[in-house]
C-alpha cells in the first residue's frame, strides 16, 4: 500500500511553454480560439499532434485540440504516447507516478489501466524515461484547458515494434470515454522547401495507413506506426487537419522542423439500429466453469492473505484471453453482498473477472470486506458485457420507448455523474420508468430529471452462475 503519492514534475515549463499559470492559460486559450473550426467533425477517437514549443507548433496542435469542443465529448481518460528523446531503451515505458504536474495543476494517472497492460510484451515501468521527456508533457496544458478533469495514461515509446505498440493501443482502446493522443513531429532540420516536399510525402503515407514510417519522416514514428496498424485492423481512416513547419511560425527557413495534425473518428458504437442488441459472443460451458472456479479461488487467495491470484493465460481456454468487460456479483443468502465491474474492455476477460471478483468481495464501499465465515456461503454471478453502444436520444420519453426490459444494460452520464444498471436489475425494476429513475438516483442525479447533455449507452450481457 502506498503511504504517499508521487508526482512527475514538469520538466520543460518555461522552455517549451510558459511556466506562469496565468500566462500559460491565456496562451493556450488564445491558440485554441485562433485555430480553424471543423464543424463537420465528430469528437475524435484519436489525434496525432506535434510536440514542439508552443511558439513553433502551437497553432497546429491547437487545430487538433479544437476538435475536443465539437459536441459533447465524454472523455474521462487520455492515452498519451510519445517518443523518447533523452533516454534510449527497448519497449514502452510506463510511470510509477500518481500524478503528472503542469503549472495548471496535477493530472491523475489511471493506475488500474496501467496495471492492466503491465504484462504485455515490451511494457515496463521506467520513470527515468518520463522525467526529462517533453513529448508527453507539452500536450497536457491543451488537454487540461480542453477537457478539465481526466485520468492520464502516459506512455513513452522507445525501441518498440509497431505490433507491440498496437497491442497496447488495442488493450486500452476503450469506448467513447477514452481519447488516444499520438505525439509526433515530422521531418527535422531540412531547408523550408525540402521539408515541405518530404512532409507532404509522409502525410500521404500516414493517410494510406502505411505503418513502416522511419525516424527521418516522423520523430514519433514508433507510436505512430502502432496507431496506423490498429486503424488498418479496425478499418478506420485518418484525416489531415493541418500542416506547416517552424519556418511558417518562428524558425530559420534553412533549418526547419515539420508539424502535422490528424484525427480519427470511430463511430462504430453509434452506427446502426439503436435497438440492435449487439449480443456478446456466448461463452461455452467449460469457459464458464473456469471463470466461476477461478473467481472463487481469487477471493479465497486474497482472504488467506496471499494477495492477488496470478494466472498464466496460456493454461486456459483461448477465448478467456480476449479483451472483454465483465461484472462480478456476490450474493449471500439471497441478498447482494458485493458487485464490481468494468464497462470497457481493457484487459483479457479472465484477468478482468479475477480483478472484479476480488474487488466485489473486499472493495465494494457499500459493504464491509467479506469475512472467512461468509466465504463458503457466497454465490458468484458473472456478467460478460457486449461493447456499449452510444445512442442518440433527445428526450427521456424516447429513451423509455427504446429500452427492452430484461435485455438492455444502461449507462447514463451527465457531466461527471455516471452510473450503470446491468440487465439483471430488470428483475427488481421491471418498469422502464422506474429503471431509469433509480439509475439516475444511483448516479447522483434527480430521479425525474433529463438534460440535453445526458449521454446514453446500451449493452447486453452473457450471464451465468
Amino acid at each position: 500500500m502506498k503511504l504517499m503519492t508521487s508526482v512527475r514534475n514538469a520538466a520543460v515549463a518555461g522552455q517549451f511553454y510558459p511556466a506562469d499559470p496565468a500566462v500559460l492559460q491565456r496562451d493556450v486559450d488564445s491558440l485554441l480560439a485562433a485555430a480553424p473550426a471543423h464543424p463537420d467533425a465528430s469528437p475524435p477517437k484519436a489525434l496525432v499532434v506535434p510536440h514542439a514549443g508552443y511558439v513553433y507548433s502551437g497553432p497546429v496542435a491547437a487545430g487538433a485540440y479544437r476538435l475536443l469542443s465539437n459536441g459533447e465529448a465524454p472523455y474521462s481518460r487520455v492515452i498519451l504516447l510519445g517518443p523518447s528523446h533523452r533516454v534510449g531503451f527497448q519497449g514502452i515505458a510506463t510511470s510509477s507516478a500518481d500524478y503528472y504536474r503542469t503549472p495548471l495543476g496535477d493530472v491523475p494517472l489511471d493506475r488500474e489501466a496501467l496495471s492492466s497492460i503491465a504484462e504485455l510484451p515490451g511494457v515496463h515501468v521506467r520513470d527515468a524515461a518520463h522525467a526529462p521527456e517533453h513529448s508527453l508533457e507539452v500536450h497536457l496544458p491543451f488537454l487540461q484547458r480542453s477537457l478539465g478533469q481526466f485520468q492520464l495514461l502516459p506512455l513513452v515509446v522507445g525501441d518498440a515494434s509497431a505490433g507491440q505498440v498496437a497491442a497496447v493501443i488495442e488493450a486500452l482502446w476503450g469506448g467513447p470515454e477514452t481519447l488516444l493522443v499520438i505525439s509526433s513531429d515530422l521531418s527535422h532540420f531540412h531547408d523550408y522547401q525540402s521539408a515541405r516536399e518530404l512532409d507532404a510525402r509522409t502525410a500521404s503515407r500516414i493517410e494510406a495507413l502505411e505503418n513502416n514510417l522511419h525516424g527521418d519522416e516522423a520523430c514519433g514514428c514508433r507510436p505512430l506506426n502502432g496507431l496506423l496498424t490498429v486503424l488498418k485492423q479496425r478499418g478506420l481512416s485518418i484525416r489531415r487537419l493541418a500542416m506547416n513547419n517552424s519556418g511558417d511560425t518562428a524558425g530559420d527557413l534553412n533549418r526547419v522542423v515539420g508539424y502535422g495534425a490528424w484525427s480519427v473518428e470511430d463511430r462504430g458504437e453509434e452506427d446502426g439500429d439503436p435497438k440492435s442488441r449487439a449480443e456478446p459472443e456466448v461463452l461455452g460451458l467449460v469457459q464458464r466453469q473456469q471463470l466461476l472456479h477461478l473467481a472463487r479461488v481469487a477471493i479465497g487467495h486474497e482472504l488467506a492473505g496471499k494477495g492477488d491470484l496470478e494466472v498464466s493465460l496460456d493454461q486456459y481456454d483461448a477465448g478467456l484471453s480476449l479483451r472483454r468487460a465483465s461484472f462480478v456479483t456476490l450474493n449471500l443468502d439471497g441478498a447482494l453482498r458485493g458487485c464490481i465491474g468494468s464497462l470497457t474492455a481493457i484487459r483479457p476477460l479472465l484477468v478482468d473477472v479475477l480483478h472484479n471478483a476480488s474487488a466485489a468481495a473486499f472493495k465494494d464501499r457499500r459493504f464491509k470486506p467479506l469475512s472467512a465465515a461468509e466465504y463458503p456461503r457466497i454465490d458468484i454471478h458473472i456478467s460478460v458485457l457486449s461493447t456499449a453502444r452510444r445512442i442518440d436520444v433527445r428526450s427521456r420519453g424516447e429513451l423509455l420507448a427504446l429500452l427492452e426490459p430484461g435485455v438492455h444494460g444502461l449507462v447514463l452520464q451527465e457531466g461527471k455523474n455516471r452510473a450503470t444498471y446491468l440487465p439483471s436489475v430488470w428483475e427488481k425494476l421491471p418498469e422502464p420508468e422506474r429503471f431509469v429513475s433509480e439509475l439516475r438516483a444511483k448516479a447522483g442525479l434527480a430521479r425525474d430529471g433529463w438534460s440535453t447533455n445526458t449521454m446514453v449507452s446500451i449493452y447486453t450481457t452473457d450471464e451465468f452462475s
